[in-house]
């Protein structure tokens, strides 16, 4: 008996509970998480006009769907990246804004109940896995972070002070808004860029969480290394969301500002933090 507890150990810890490395069951994890990620991304990137068809309900117009496919074209790079790095505080602040999330859908799946369609077997996933992810995202990080030292290394690249203050202030901004805009969705409806629904602005609330939860968590943690692979994420999934705006351009209200806003404000993120990655990967790699 105590033979199996030390293998069932090994697996969910690895040799040392406390050697800062993703844990095995983490990466389990990760690999089970991507082909429901995978699978979104095809049906709600690909196809944003075909959702009666082929999800759990009807979005429209095309551009929640997009977002929602870039969103999770981006979690299928980063939990790929999970499965695969070896440190745990790499990947661990995105852990939290991802729990974010999966709460917000999971409240979002009670609330409106009514909207999906429930004969289609994308529901049935939908709901397995906003029933499960809840749980299961929070348990993981807490248990890695466990096995995590915490313990800076020595020739590390640092994030500058200026873009840990103003990530981490949008970053909060961002999260008070998502959880206001969660609450109230009628506050979207009437000025947003694109028809929205109280579902789908409850919906794209949720996405905005996520990033605003993780924009505000990883700057507690001075090292690039903590943010690169998050960047990296957010790097491909706005340059998705961008590609999907020049696809449905005739989704937008033009008269609207808040669409230049939008549209500009995505667009001007993506530049600083492209910027921004190039200097830091520049210093990292005259570091050796």
């Amino acid at each position: 008996m105590n033979e199996r507890k030390a293998v069932f150990r090994r697996w969910i810890l690895g040799t040392s509970d406390r050697n800062g490395r993703v844990l095995p069951i983490t990466r389990w994890v990760a690999r089970f998480i991507i082909p429901f990620l995978a699978a979104a991304f095809l049906v709600l990137y690909g196809l944003p006009d075909q959702t009666t068809t082929y999800f759990a309900w009807t979005i429209q117009p095309e551009m929640t769907p997009i977002i929602m496919g870039a969103g999770y074209g981006a979690g299928v790079y980063f939990f790929y990246r999970v499965a695969s790095v070896n440190k745990w505080h790499t990947v661990a602040p995105v852990f939290l804004g991802i729990a974010a999330f999966t709460w917000l859908m999971a409240i979002a799946t009670v609330l409106h109940w009514e909207n999906f369609n429930h004969s289609h077997f994308t529901f049935g996933l939908w709901v397995f896995l906003y029933a499960v992810t809840p749980v299961l995202i929070p348990a993981i990080w807490v248990l890695n972070r466990r096995a995590d030292p915490e313990e800076l290394e020595g020739g590390e690249v640092l994030l500058p002070q200026v873009v840990r203050v103003l990530g981490g202030g949008l970053g909060v901004l961002i999260t008070v808004s998502a959880v206001a805009l969660f609450i109230a969705p009628e506050l979207m409806i009437g000025v947003w860029p694109w028809t929205v629904s109280p579902f789908t602005a409850r919906i794209l609330a949720g996405w905005f969480a996520l990033f605003g939860v993780v924009n505000s968590v990883v700057v507690l943690d001075p090292r690039w290394s903590a943010a690169r692979i998050l960047v990296q994420s957010q790097l491909l999934g706005f340059t998705l969301v961008l590609i999907g705006v020049v696809r449905v351009w005739a989704n937008f209200d033009q008269s609207n500002a808040l669409t230049w806003g939008v549209v500009g404000g995505m667009g001007l993120y993506l530049i600083v933090v492209s910027l921004l990655y190039i200097g830091l990967e520049s210093r990292r790699s005259s570091l050796g």
